[in-house]
């Protein structure tokens, strides 16, 4: 019988740390659009209390409710540019392990041009370019700025490099085993030998790597709009909350640190839930 060893303990530990920040901040008093965005001059800049438990922004809105709501679309924008870079990554990387030769040879130069492409420059570029001329989109009956969807597109096309390049080392190994062999000789169509053997030995490093695209595209999200250019209202987001709030370091701390403090606390819970599923994803971690 199969027995999970402290080191796995730990690993499960810190993934369900990591999972349960995730759910609280998805879950914890979901505001709604409209009362995130309500303002009250008459209450503007008022430092943490009971009524504001996070205090208020320089238009009277709640800090608390716009860090919550914000922190779901920074959420949302970050798996979801993950996912734009674990399809592409795992479509190049596969193909390229799997077939090697002059397939492997031009998906890898490409790659190769690909890394060398400046992210953080054209996204901000993009994101300047294309920002203005997309319309607002109501998803689940929120209203988003074109911006999310440049910003999400820009990220994951660009992400997934690095993906690539791990999914093709697995599958090189991979496929030179023996049960692969086997299924190639009994006349295992490619397409299946890829995806029903050699990828699901592959999910490990693949969800490891899937994670902290999630952290990377949250992180450079708000690095983005925290410039400017990045989400634009009326999405609120953590990254354009910290825009507006540094010409207010000193006199109104409250704008920058409870949504700089949960970027921190959410990377760091992501890494952990990434950590975690690795252990317990990973056949060559347990003991029997």
């Amino acid at each position: 019988m199969a027995q999970i060893s402290p080191t796995q303990n730990g690993d499960l530990r810190r993934c369900c740390f990591g999972f349960a920040h995730l759910v609280f901040v998805r879950r914890r008093v979901l505001f709604t659009e409209k009362y995130s965005n309500f303002t009250n001059t008459k209450e503007r800049l008022q430092p943490p209390s009971a009524a504001h438990p996070f205090g208020t922004d320089t238009v009277g809105r709640d800090i608390l409710a716009r860090t919550i709501y914000g922190g779901q679309i920074s959420i949302a924008i970050g798996i979801t540019a993950a996912f734009v870079e674990v399809m592409i990554g795992i479509l190049i990387g596969a193909l390229a392990g799997y077939f090697g030769g002059r397939i492997d040879s031009i998906l890898m130069r490409f790659t190769e041009a690909m890394l060398n492409m400046p992210q953080l420059l054209l996204l901000i570029v993009m994101s300047k370019f294309f920002s203005g001329q997309l319309p607002n989109i109501n998803i689940l009956g929120r209203t988003l700025s074109g911006s999310v969807v440049v910003i999400v597109f820009i990220i994951g096309l660009t992400s997934w490099p690095y993906l690539a390049r791990i999914v093709r080392a697995e599958f090189l190994s991979i496929k030179e085993r023996e049960f692969i062999l086997a299924a190639r000789a009994t006349g295992t169509p490619s397409w299946e030998i890829i995806f029903k053997h050699i990828l699901p030995n592959s999910i490990a490093p693949i969800v490891v790597s899937a994670t902290l695209g999630v952290a990377g595209a949250i992180s450079l999200e708000a690095y983005v709009s925290f410039l400017g250019m990045g989400v634009r209202a009326p999405t609120a987001t953590w990254g354009n909350m910290l825009e507006n709030a540094y010409r207010y370091i000193e006199s109104a701390y409250w704008l920058w640190l409870f949504p700089g403090l949960l970027i921190v606390l959410i990377t760091i819970s992501i890494n952990f839930l990434g950590d975690g599923l690795r252990d317990a994803l990973d056949p060559r971690s347990r003991t029997v």
